[in-house]
């Protein structure tokens, strides 16, 4: 396995690999998971060159202590790239994405990138997750790109600009991967106490009831929301949004006809979660 620091050291990385087969890139912030292990098992089941990355974005936070806080485990997420047969990990310094005199950056208008994520975190989070996820495809030039479902608006944003750009990758979004007892993986799991880790379960919760309700022929939104919301209250957790949105516009739903996205934030002690389902069909 080659580690890159640099995107000329990637670049070259990539050009001495024998054969021209398919490249698939899988971004990502390091502090790796099993969620992340099954995203770099479908490029490894699908591509014949894998690449990591490892980047710490500081653009896309809006609390510097997040920053500061997100936990940098190197040695233990190169471990596990090895192990899942990644090829080559791209893990660059910040000044080697933004070095002295940077001023660009990539910007999607609306509310797919201006409501939920975009309003809580402030708009400057997306522009952070569309710069550094352009330069990374730049980086490497691959075929494919895999994220998680669980990020579903960064998803959103991501398709956008791929598409406004006319970015020749194919993006492969992949379940949202989960503990055996129901949460969302998360790097930021970590910081969870055990009682607060008991209460986060209701998320899932709120959003299996959700789908319960869907299920039983309940349409409203508001009728759905409150379902949603009763598991969040006996959990003593107060959501920053319980949204119903369209899954590719992120504009608001009133009744379910279709396809829509539910997605919860919330903050559980200190550590602030994300999570969703899609109800309506496919």
């Amino acid at each position: 396995m080659i580690v890159a620091r640099t995107i000329a050291e990637l670049r070259a990385a990539l050009q001495s690999r024998p054969g021209d087969g398919a490249v698939g890139l899988v971004p990502t912030m390091g502090a790796l998971h099993e969620g992340h292990a099954t995203l770099l098992r479908s490029a490894r089941a699908t591509d014949a060159v894998v690449v990591m990355s490892i980047f710490v974005n500081p653009t896309q936070f809006n609390e510097q202590a997040d920053l500061a806080a997100y936990p940098r485990t190197e040695d233990a997420d190169l471990a596990l790239a090895e192990a899942e047969g990644v090829d080559v990990v791209f893990a660059p310094e910040a000044a080697e994405m933004y070095p002295a005199g940077f001023a660009t950056t990539v910007s999607v208008a609306g509310p797919i990138a201006e409501t939920l994520e975009g309003a809580q975190r402030g708009r400057a989070h997306f522009d952070g997750v569309a710069t550094v996820v352009t330069k990374l495809l730049l980086a490497a030039l691959p075929d494919r790109a895999y994220f998680g479902a669980k990020d579903a608006q960064q998803v959103a944003v991501i398709r956008r600009f791929v598409a406004d750009l006319g970015i020749p990758v194919e993006l492969v979004v992949c379940p949202t991967s989960r503990d055996s007892d129901g949460l969302a993986r998360s790097s930021r799991n970590t910081r969870l106490t055990p009682d607060e880790r008991a209460r986060a379960l209701a998320i899932p919760r709120a959003l299996q009831a959700v789908r319960d309700a869907a299920a039983d022929g309940v349409a409203d939104a508001g009728a759905l929301r409150a379902r949603a919301l009763e598991e969040l209250d006996a959990a003593g957790i107060h959501p920053e949004y319980v949204a119903f949105v369209h899954p590719d516009t992120f504009a608001p739903v009133a009744e379910v006809d279709g396809p829509v996205l539910v997605a919860v934030a919330a903050r559980v002690g200190r550590t602030r979660l994300i999570d969703n389902t899609v109800i309506g069909g496919a």
